[in-house]
């Protein structure tokens, strides 16, 4: 027995030693070392007010105890009882799963034994600092190096601006001469503090981040007390971070019920400062002693299922929306990831399956980045609502879905979402997730259409030479050896394939909206005013999303990082903001009708499941206010006057506005079963996702086209066909105007038509392209 009590001693440093010491430094430089603050009595007060009644330790002082000062039979007694629980322990330490960043808090007694938390209570929610819920004014600390390092950017995940020294810093950091550093945070009510998640600060220019601290509780702000190892009644020592990034993640050994909560650096990276970003862990309590009602937890009226969900869980919703609704809703796939997981959309329409004519298509995508979770349950989430609000008769939603045909996909890198669910919503960090499974950046991953059209306009050759729409994929993008992800193809397939009218990209990680241009036209600039041609159009759809959610409207929220997008009214050019060459928006403005933008739906990128029932209410309205848009401008059908069947692919030019749209065309598989269809004079119903839905609006010669409020020239013209103009007046009541044309072929057409049918040119035709001829000579 005394054999194995002076082994255990004579490895107590090591592991003292290895708790607070970090991984390999993010310079490959090997292990960095670290600075320790200096430990005195006024930093852990010797002789502190006992916790709340309940504790175990309630009657151990807070501080330091000396190791001499414990007796040897204590320590021999508490040995004997954690004999096997050490051995047992240990040997989980050695192989972590690779699924948890986090490493569980460590803390040598004297005798050298390692003290491991219980089984904590799981379901601690985050306090709120990532996510904005915890103020400015409930943080606190014992100094900070400026203004732009203060307390209240202590927030886990928070990101600086380019420039260090400015007021929008990535993290707390403590002044160099602060020998005892703190960073505290007021819950406002007592609550049970249950763990705490630290990341180094965020900084292109430096790398500071805290290897260890110590935790403190209070009541009042003026007694505290600390958390203790159980077995040696010492403060606990925390094992922090080994880079500025990765979340790590310490559970307390034994909640803690108090209304503060203080985090105090022991030792970070040698070089640099005592720097940190923080998530605090803490489950209500009831108090009935509290003269200030708790606040009601967040929480939403409408029955729908808030909570996260991964592949299998998403596909297994999706379905029982289907088969609640079969009426008014489709599940289809549009294609594969890398890692060969489905890209589920779910259609929802009065007639699913079908395009209608006059009917316009609406999308939403999310997803785009994995790790920017909010948008896919969102749209899960608005599937339900939908689904729920139809079968009750809601006269709003009934008649969104009779006269729009909605098309909802949540995941389009379902592969980067399984990487972040994996590792939970407060521990995934800022960008683990955000790729494909080939490391692709879907939102940099389209063809950059932007540079031709530029190049076309310099050159004078736009509009007569080169259109100002649909522009071809380049040469270089349709090469089979081409970086293009198979979630980037079909997409791009996808909105070749449907005449969208109007879309939305969900993101995450700020609260503000962009709209296209989102690549800079000047080569290499960081960021430009960079507007389109429809720059009025896309700055009202931008503002109808923003001016209808709730948390973007709230005159006391606080930025997210480093812009204030509230300056602006919550909306900004996406170029103006930071250049993304192959965007998704620009490549649906420049290769397709549709017009999107891009919400970015709260600072948290990944929020924990129980304040999605409040981000539902934040963004419902705004959701479906947003939809509704479609609805602007004018609306209307290109045919032929002789024989009333639309016209495929004729062009719709507003005089004044650089940017056509057309009615639709098609090609490719379906072909034969629509035009069978059609013959037949039987409603179509095309069912697979490779056929052809557009097909039927060429022969029905259906088009939108959104404007703002105004008087417009609008001209109509097809290949083989007299072009026609009329003014169409854009009012501010609600639903498209209708702006109808009537083309007639050219003589020129009818002959070529005549001739491909073998019939002879009649008499009169004849003698009028003589006499034609016969002035050209």
């Amino acid at each position: 027995m005394w054999g194995l009590l002076l082994t255990l001693a004579t490895f107590a440093p090591a592991a003292r030693q290895g708790q607070g010491a970090p991984g390999a430094s993010v310079l490959g430089l090997g292990p960095p070392r670290t600075t320790e603050a200096p430990i005195s009595p006024s930093a852990l007060p010797s002789s502190p007010a006992p916790p709340p009644a309940g504790k175990k330790n309630g009657g151990s002082p807070a501080g330091p105890t000396s190791p001499t000062g414990t007796s040897p039979q204590r320590v021999r007694v508490r040995v004997i009882k954690k004999k096997k629980v050490i051995v047992k322990k240990r040997k989980k330490l050695a192989s972590p799963s690779p699924l948890v960043t986090a490493r569980p808090p460590m803390t040598t007694s004297p005798a050298g034994t390692i003290d491991l938390p219980e089984a904590q209570e799981p379901g601690c929610p985050p306090l709120g600092l990532e996510s904005l819920r915890v103020s400015d004014n409930q943080l606190e600390a014992s100094s900070s190096q400026s203004v732009g390092l203060g307390p209240h950017r202590g927030r886990l995940n928070i990101q600086s601006g380019l420039e260090d020294g400015d007021l929008y810093d990535g993290a707390w950091c403590a002044e160099e001469q602060d020998a005892e550093p703190w960073l505290q945070v007021d819950a406002r009510h007592p609550v049970r503090f249950s763990g705490i998640i630290t990341q180094g600060r965020n900084s292109i220019w430096r790398y500071d981040w805290v290897t260890s601290y110590k935790v403190q509780f209070s009541n009042d702000s003026r007694t505290w007390w600390g958390s203790r190892n159980r077995s040696s009644g010492m403060d606990a020592v925390f094992p922090a971070n080994s880079d500025p990034e990765s979340p790590v993640l310490n559970l307390l050994p034994e909640p803690q019920v108090a209304r503060f909560i203080r985090l105090l650096p022991r030792t970070w990276l040698q070089g640099g400062a005592s720097c940190l970003r923080a998530e605090i862990l803490a489950c209500p309590v009831s108090d009935p002693s509290d003269p200030f009602p708790e606040t009601p937890a967040l929480a939403s009226s409408d029955p729908l299922d808030f909570r996260h969900h991964n592949y299998k869980a998403m596909r297994k919703l999706m379905k029982q929306v289907n088969e609640q609704c079969p009426n008014i809703t489709r599940v289809y796939s549009i294609g594969k990831s890398y890692q060969g997981l489905k890209l589920y959309v779910m259609e929802m329409s009065d007639h699913p399956g079908e395009h209608e004519l006059g009917e316009p298509e609406v999308r939403y995508v999310a997803g785009m980045h994995g790790n920017e979770a909010l948008g896919r349950e969102l749209l899960l989430l608005l599937m339900q609502f939908l689904c729920h609000e139809f079968l009750r008769g809601n006269p709003r939603v009934t008649r969104l879905l009779t006269e729009t045909r909605i098309h909802l996909l949540p995941s389009m890198n379902p592969d980067g979402y399984e990487t972040a669910f994996r590792r939970g919503s407060e521990l995934v960090g800022w960008a683990e997730g955000r790729w494909t499974q080939q490391g692709i950046d879907l939102n940099h991953n389209f063809a950059d259409l932007n540079t031709p059209l530029w190049e076309a306009e310099d050159d004078g050759l736009m509009p007569d030479t080169v259109p100002n729409h649909h522009l071809p994929l380049p040469t270089y993008y349709t090469l089979p050896n081409a970086t293009v992800a198979p979630e980037t193809r079909a997409v791009i397939e996808w909105m070749e394939r449907i005449p969208f009218v109007l879309s939305a990209n969900l993101h995450g990680g700020e609260l503000v909206v962009s709209y296209p241009f989102d690549m800079t036209r000047t080569p290499w600039a960081a960021r430009e005013l960079t507007p389109t041609a429809d720059d009025p159009v896309f700055r009202w759809l931008s503002t109808v999303y923003a001016g209808t959610n709730w948390a973007m409207q709230d005159p006391d929220r606080r930025p997210c990082h480093n812009q204030d997008f509230s300056l602006h009214g919550n909306i900004i050019n996406g170029a103006d903001w930071h250049t993304v060459p192959g965007s998704m928006n620009d490549f649906s403005y420049l290769h397709t009708n549709c017009f999107e933008i891009t919400v970015e739906l709260s600072c948290d990128k990944f929020p924990h499941e129980n304040e999605l029932p409040q981000e539902w209410e934040n963004n419902k309205e705004a959701l479906l206010t947003y939809l509704e848009q479609v609805r602007m401008g004018i609306a209307g059908f290109v045919r032929d006057k002789d024989t009333e069947l639309g016209i495929a692919d004729a062009v719709i030019a507003v005089d004044g506005i650089n940017h056509d749209v057309t009615t639709g065309v098609c090609g490719g598989e379906g072909m034969v079963e629509a035009w069978e269809g059609f013959r037949l004079g039987r409603r179509l119903r095309i069912m697979e996702p490779g056929s052809c839905f557009s097909l039927l609006s060429a022969w029905g010669g259906d088009y939108w086209r959104l404007l703002t409020p105004g008087d417009y020239m609008v001209t109509a013209s097809a290949e083989g066909y007299h072009s026609v103009t009329r003014s169409c007046r854009v009012t501010f009541e609600e639903g498209p105007v209708p702006c109808n044309f009537h083309l007639t072929k050219t003589p020129k057409q009818r002959l070529r038509e005549l001739l491909a049918a073998g019939a002879k040119v009649p008499p009169d035709l004849r003698r009028r392209l003589e006499r034609l001829r016969g002035q050209k000579d």
